[in-house]
Order: structure tokens, then C-alpha cells, then sequence
């Protein structure tokens, strides 16, 4: 996947040990914000984000 233009938010998803951090930077505002995350939240994500990309597919017109 290819992105253009100016980045709003990033996000990355740590593992550490048995844990998942989710790590969200805010780009305009300098501000990072962390949050645990479950393992089944981990595990659904990939559904997830086919979801998005589905309703982006669509026009986001249909629920």
C-alpha cells in the first residue's frame, strides 16, 4: 500500500511479553497516547481493517 500526502496519525501495535500496546502519535499535535489492547482485539483486526477497506470500496454508502 502506497500513502501520499501528510500523515495525521500513525499507529503502531507492541507486543511485549503476553501484553499488546497499541501506540497512536497525533502528527499536527506532537502527542503520542498508548492504550492496552486484548489479545481477541489483537486477533480481530485483520477483519477489522478488511471491513474498513470494504466500506471505503463502497463509497462508505452502505452499514
Amino acid at each position: 500500500m502506497s500513502a501520499t500526502g501528510t500523515p495525521l496519525y500513525s499507529a503502531e501495535l507492541i507486543q511485549e511479553g503476553g501484553a499488546y500496546k497499541l501506540v497512536v502519535t497525533d502528527h499536527p499535535r506532537h502527542t503520542v497516547q498508548t492504550a492496552c489492547v486484548s489479545r481477541r482485539m489483537v486477533e480481530r483486526l485483520p477483519a477489522l481493517l478488511s471491513r474498513l477497506d470494504s466500506l471505503h470500496l463502497r463509497g462508505l454508502r452502505q452499514r
